[in-house]
């Protein structure tokens, strides 16, 4: 069965930046874990469901994302400062520079925000997607393909690999 839109997809994958010509290891899953989602719902960058369309059970195929096809380029402006106030309550304290943070806005939407700078008055963040600004390099295996059932299809996700993944 090939992959096509509204149908779950189950596959491996590692991925890479390329970063000053290097290739430098990011992530991958693995068979007891692998990346399942409902293809063309709008989960996945536009260009990774481009370059899966159509592949089958045991394809493996490598394929590479611009910035622009993924995150997009980095934004200056997307740096901003958080008061050390936000953080007096915290347990572990002030973060590092390099920790993520999770915050979400006045609407509810939730983001990561990197540490570039922590000094006594403010937190410095970065508001750009982790990955903005950089290529990727997907590495991929199909490992399982099939159509959507209603559920997950009202739901707009998959249900895991066969269906049934208790939620």
């Amino acid at each position: 069965m090939t992959i096509e839109n509204n149908h779950v997809v189950a596959l491996n994958y590692t991925l890479h930046t390329i970063e000053n010509g290097e290739k430098v290891f990011v992530e991958q899953s693995n068979a007891e874990q692998p990346l399942t989602f409902l293809h063309g719902v709008g989960m996945m960058i536009p260009k990774f469901e481009q370059e899966i369309l159509g592949l089958t059970i045991g394809d493996k195929k490598s394929f590479v994302i611009t910035p622009e096809e993924a995150y997009g380029e980095k934004d200056p402006s997307a740096v901003t400062q958080l008061p050390v106030d936000m953080f007096k309550d915290h347990p572990q304290g002030l973060p590092p520079v390099g920790a993520m943070l999770p915050l979400s806005d006045n609407q509810g939407h939730n983001f990561t925000a990197v540490v570039l700078e922590v000094t006594d008055e403010a937190i410095v963040v970065d508001l750009n997607h982790p990955m903005a600004g950089k290529t990727l390099e997907f590495d991929i295996e199909v490992l399982a393909t099939r159509p959507a059932t209603e559920e997950e299809l009202s739901h707009g996700h998959a249900h895991g690999v066969d269906g049934n993944e208790a939620h």
